[in-house]
């Protein structure tokens, strides 16, 4: 067989698995936001299933008419911080309820955002819609509360990164707390998907990196285990090499991306953090506390 032949019969064969490519790639872009988030649907429950003393029910309404559930543990005193906690992609906020309360019992009030799609929420989650939830539950704070923004910390879970990161461009909050965090979904996508031009096909960007650069003034946490499989670890470093002072970087040793504090260090790093500048309490000096 000639070479022209060969050739002649081998082009048809790219040309079905270029075509084949394609059907993929088109499938993954109008999928995407489907494979991207995975919400649990349930409700979260009520306050009183969980029994945390002090814990509410509260609803937060956003810009485009979004009636939100959220839990709500208000700061014991009006010189306290509280932490507004912007969770991850997977469940919903009943799981990370005893978090909250721990940073309850260092003295912080907590809002345990829920978002649109989420826990039993109307609506479908969005990148936009998302920056929509979390200025609701700024607002929620700031009007409905009278917490004042410099008395606000920003934590964000992975997903929940990406919002916080948005918030610190929009307000003047204490503090942030990055949890897990990505440099961007654009870049994820790219390095989960290696076969498609997922940087140029991403709709939802969460572009960390190109925004914590024009974050001043505001101290920042960056918490990330070096066996993160989620998000690898490189993501928080770059994330902490492009932010400004003042800055801390916990590398957790062994730690993936969901058990973070199975590892003691962490908690005593974070609070420490906290404790640090001015925004947490030694659960020792709490009113209430038994020896």
């Amino acid at each position: 067989m000639s070479a022209a032949t060969a050739l002649k019969n081998i082009l048809p064969l790219f040309g079905y698995v270029f075509l084949a490519w394609l059907i993929v790639v088109g499938v993954m872009y109008v999928l995407q936001r489907g494979m991207m988030y995975l919400p649990d649907t349930r409700h979260f429950g009520s306050a009183e299933f969980y029994g945390i003393e002090g814990m509410r029910e509260v609803t937060i309404v956003t810009t485009d008419g979004l009636e939100l559930g959220a839990f709500f543990m208000p700061p014991p005193d009006e010189n306290a911080a509280t932490l507004v906690l912007f969770h991850g992609n997977a469940g919903h906020i009943g799981h990370r309820v005893l978090k909250a309360a721990t940073f309850h019992m260092f003295g912080m009030g907590v809002l345990l955002v829920e978002y649109r799609g989420y826990g039993g929420n109307p609506g479908s989650p969005t990148e936009d819609g998302l920056y929509m939830d979390g200025r609701a539950a700024m607002d929620f704070l700031i009007r409905r509360e009278n917490i004042a923004p410099e008395k606000i910390v920003l934590y964000g879970e992975s997903l929940g990164s990406g919002i916080a990161v948005q918030m610190a461009t929009e307000f003047p909050a204490a503090a942030m707390v990055l949890e897990t965090p990505f440099t961007s979904t654009g870049n994820l996508a790219a390095e989960i998907y290696p076969f498609i031009p997922a940087r140029l096909l991403v709709k939802d960007r969460y572009d960390n990196i190109k925004k914590i650069s024009k974050i001043k003034e505001m101290p920042l946490f960056i918490l990330h285990g070096t066996e993160d499989g989620v998000v690898p670890f490189r993501h928080g470093e770059k994330l902490f090499a492009a932010a400004n002072d003042p800055k801390e970087f916990a590398a957790v040793e062994g730690a993936n991306h969901n058990n973070l504090f199975d590892f003691p260090e962490t908690a005593q790093k974070l609070f420490g953090f906290l404790q640090r500048h001015g925004l947490a309490q030694s659960p020792l000096n709490m009113p209430g506390f038994r020896r």
